[in-house]
Parts: structure tokens; sequence; C-alpha cells
């Protein structure tokens, strides 16, 4: 299931070089390509899921109750979503079509989880991550492709549950990590890059609702990506030095978010400063996104991954 960040990650780089090429008017093949990449990603972990959920249904049933990874279940509706907002001007009809099955999808992602967060005892503060983000806040995606392809109604309405709960979550989560009440495991230390992407998220969101970036909300969910992307270089000595393991999918969508935020505030605020920030950006994710990606391909190979635990 964390696979599926591979896509949002490829996903959002393709989107941030989209950005690019309608600010800077770069050449627009990174982004055809990077969606391609995206597309055959969503394909071949889509393929290899279903065949886990028919040979190995026990885990993949496990997988969806166990208190850690239920959060990156709703990984799947945000991929979705990423492809409708990429598709949106590329195949307009299937990019509509995914927008409904990824928005109503995450939104009910959204509900089900908090209802198990809500039924479960057996849910403590050590299985609290970064990673509980994904399930509700990332309704702030769905505003990204909804004035072209989906439905602003429905948009607003994800993008208030997902706000909400951002600012709900972030004090925890912030504890979580801050505290070490318990300490985070060294494996899960990768996903504090998700702290990154819902104010990235958001301002793209809000200009997509209001056409607007540049004014004071647009600014300061800027500002706060920024400055979380800025707290994680300040932690890469220890973080390089990690072994590869799929948590290090949470590197690429953040990253790209940033960049793309980046590249927006660019290109509405255009000064000399907003584009070095821009480029640097969106440099730094397209050479994280590339190395995951790399590995995580390896690991496949090698036979590292989609194996059942236990």
């Amino acid at each position: 299931m964390t696979l599926f960040a591979a896509v949002m990650g490829v996903g959002g780089l393709a989107l941030a070089w989209r950005r690019a090429s309608a600010v800077w008017e770069v050449p627009r093949w990174p982004f055809l390509v990077l969606l391609a990449l995206a597309t055959l990603a969503f394909l071949v972990v889509g393929v290899a899921y279903a065949g886990k959920w028919v040979r190995h249904r026990a885990a993949a049933r496990a997988e969806l109750a166990h208190p850690v990874r239920m959060a990156f279940v709703p990984t799947v509706t945000i991929a979705v979503l990423v492809l409708a907002t990429a598709y949106a001007d590329v195949v307009p009809a299937l990019a509509r079509v995914l927008w409904w099955v990824g928005a109503v999808g995450h939104l009910l992602a959204t509900v089900l989880v908090i209802s198990a967060w809500f039924r479960r005892a057996d849910i403590g503060a050590a299985h609290v991550t970064p990673a509980w983000f994904i399930p509700i806040v990332g309704n702030v995606i769905t505003p990204l492709a909804a004035r072209s392809v989906g439905n602003l109604e429905l948009a607003w309405f994800a993008f208030g549950v997902g706000v909400v709960f951002w600012i709900a979550l972030l004090p925890l989560l912030l504890h979580r990590v801050l505290v070490h009440e318990p300490q985070l495991p060294p494996r899960l230390l990768p996903t504090v890059a998700i702290f990154i992407a819902p104010p990235a998220v958001i301002m793209l969101s809000w200009q997509s609702l209001t056409g607007r970036v540049d004014d004071a909300f647009g600014r300061a969910t800027y500002a706060t990506a920024v400055f979380f992307l800025v707290l994680l270089l300040a932690q890469a000595r220890p973080l390089v030095r990690l072994p590869f393991a799929p948590p290090f999918l949470a590197y690429t969508f953040p990253l790209a978010a940033a960049a793309a935020a980046a590249v927006a505030m660019a290109g509405a605020s255009p000064s000399l400063a907003a584009d070095i920030v821009a480029v640097a950006v969106l440099a730094l994710a397209t050479a994280v996104v590339a190395v995951v990606l790399s590995l995580t391909i390896r690991s496949a190979v090698r036979g590292e991954l989609l194996v059942p635990e236990g």
C-alpha cells in the first residue's frame, strides 16, 4: 500500500514541472514524461496490490486494520486525485472520471479511518505518526483540478475538512515528534517530511479556488511549507544514514508539493529571490524523487518489496 506514494511523488513532480512550463516557459516534455511514469507506476503498483489480495489475502486484510499502516491506505485515492489533476489539460474526459473517483473515495476513506480511530482502544500514542495527515488532510488535494474537471462545491467541502483537521492534528503530531513520547521508530523517520505537504497543497488549492496565492492566506501557508522544508533539511544528516525502506517514499510528494508551491509563488510575485527559491526547490525535489524511485526499483528487482510480513 505504501508504494502508491510513488505515484503521488512522481505525479506531484509532474505537476510542479507543468507549473514551471507555464511560469518560465521551460519545455513541457518533463511534465509529460513524469506523467507517463506516474501512470505506469500506478498501473504496476495497482496490479501488484491486486495480486497481493489474491495470493496473500490475510496480509492485505491485516494491513487495512493495522494501527499504523491503515493511515497509508488512502494513498490510493490521493494518487488518483494527483493523476486527475495532471490529466486535466491532457485528457479531460479521463481526468473527470479520476477526479470523481478520487474525491468521493477519499472522503469515504476519511470517514472510515476516523471512525476506526474513534472505536479502537488499541490505538495509542505509539501509533501516531505524521502519516495521520494522509487520510484526512489529503482532502485538500481535491480542489486542485475541481475548477476544470470537477465540482467546486465538493472541492470547497473537501478543502474545509482538510484545513480544519490539519490545524487540529498539527499540535498532536508535533508533540509526537518533538517530545518523543514514545520515540518515532527509525524506520518511520522519513515520514517527518509529510509536515511539508499540507501547507504547500493548501496554498495551491487556495489558488485554484480563489485565483489568489499572494494574499495573506497564501503567503502564510507558503511560509509554513518552506519553514518545514528548512527543518527537514536541518535533519538531513541523520536521515540520509538510514537504510532504504519503503517509508523513504514519504520524501517525494511533500518535496514535489513544495516545489509546485514555490513555482506558483514565483509566478504570482515575480522577483529574483522567488525565482531562486523556486528553482532550488524544484531541483531538490527532482533529485530526491529520482534517487528514491531508483532505490525503490532496485529493491523491487531484488525482491525486497511486496513481501508479506510475519
